[in-house]
């Protein structure tokens, strides 16, 4: 059939309608630049150090493992994830550190690089999904092959909780031990070196300490908010006292006592000290004032932004605290109440650094104890304090795309 002088000019003419199809085709005429030399996709990428870098030990013990490919897969991931986050916290910190903050124009670029390590931790979260497709046994065929390497060595996750700005001081200690004891010399020296450098908690704190209102001499939101919400407390006692005796009256007020001595503990500067020097609040007097306000009035113009970046700390915090819940309960259904590899008391001592000791936003959530009715907030006049809509703007101190350090 293939001598067929019918066939062969079908196909002949089907071969040149195909061609001429081509030559029309915009999806075909683009240029193949990669056979013409230069830098390509995998030499880009360095994939051939990435992908050959899965050393199974069970395999060279003569026993592999299927299950250990995924488990060392998993974790390298999270330390490039973990690398990531580090480079864009630094690039925040450093807007912070040179001044650049000053000018709210790079305001955007810090909320930009934030909620992009908030979508990488949601993205962690959802990675242990993966990892919780090998069964305990699967775990258990392979885990006498990790001999003393443990999660907790992992000095990217370390350095990270220290420039966000976990104390040292508050941390669970591992076996009794400082955590950097567990390190050796010289990722000791850079986590001692982390400890040192401006945490984004203070820096943070520093920037709410300048928020545009707090002046006693401009608008004095403080000594304002503190006049109208025990005015407002005062109100409330007297329409309480007017009610007839009854058991529901006894309760309401006993809540407002409740709320007044908290609202008397907010105002009590010395008392604010004091839960800090404890470690219960972790931001200064002014710049909780700073956050308060902005919590407040976080639908005027000019809060909105900075809004948006508590917001996203808040969510830092929130899923550093659900990815540790997570890896506690991944390794109690591993190994149960087994040490850890790297000798501690595994998912006993994991649980007992779901707390929040780590949380380093703390202050961030605690401000919804302070929510009062709308009235009770004090009224802006924006004819009058022009603040809300005049962002700060100084080109000394604008990081654009261009000159960024990054």
């Amino acid at each position: 059939m293939s001598g067929c002088p019918y066939f062969q000019r079908k196909f002949v003419s089907a071969s040149k309608q195909h061609q001429k199809e081509d030559e029309n085709d915009d999806s075909q005429t683009g240029i193949n630049k990669a056979s013409k030399g230069g830098l390509i996709y995998g030499d880009y990428l360095q994939l051939d150090k990435i992908v050959t870098s899965q050393v199974l030990q069970s395999e060279l013990k003569g026993n592999k493992i299927h299950d250990e490919h995924l488990f060392i897969v998993t974790h390298q991931a999270y330390e490039l994830w973990f690398k990531q986050v580090l480079w864009e916290l630094d690039s925040v910190r450093e807007i912070f550190i040179s001044g650049h903050v000053r000018d709210e124009r790079n305001m955007l670029k810090v909320n930009t690089r934030i909620h992009r390590i908030v979508m990488i931790f949601r993205l962690l979260l959802d990675q242990f999904a993966v990892l919780e497709t090998m069964t305990a046994l699967d775990f258990y065929d392979f885990r006498e092959y990790l001999s003393s390497a443990s999660g907790f060595q992992s000095l990217q996750f370390r350095l990270l909780e220290n420039k966000i700005g976990v104390q040292h001081n508050q941390r669970v200690p591992y076996n009794r031990r400082h955590y950097r004891d567990n390190f050796c010399d010289q990722e000791s020296e850079l986590l001692l070196h982390s400890e040192q450098e401006p945490t984004l908690l203070q820096l943070v704190e520093q920037w709410l300490e300048r928020t545009p209102g707090l002046e006693e001499d401009g608008f004095n939101f403080w000594g304002k908010l503190e006049t109208n919400i025990l005015g407002g407390l005062k109100r409330e006692k007297e329409k309480i006292e007017q009610k007839p005796a009854s058991e529901m009256k006894e309760e309401m007020m006993a809540e407002l006592i409740k709320q007044r001595d908290i609202f008397l503990s907010l105002f009590d500067e010395k008392r604010h000290d004091h839960l800090v020097s404890t470690g219960q609040r972790r931001l200064s007097y002014k710049a909780l004032q700073g956050a308060l306000m902005i919590y407040f009035y976080r639908e005027e113009p000019r809060f909105q932004v900075p809004f948006q970046l508590l917001t996203s700390l808040m969510d830092i915090d929130t899923l550093m605290t659900k990815w540790r819940y997570n890896h506690v309960c991944m390794v109690h259904r591993m190994i149960g109440s087994k040490d850890g590899t790297g000798g501690s008391s595994g998912y006993h001592y994991l649980r007992s650094t779901v707390s929040d000791r780590y949380k380093v936003f703390v202050d961030l959530f605690n401000l919804a104890t302070f929510l009062v009715p709308r009235e009770w907030v004090p009224k802006l006049d924006p004819s009058e304090h022009t603040f809300l809509y005049m962002a700060e703007c100084c080109d000394s101190s604008y990081c654009s795309s261009s000159d960024d350090s990054d």
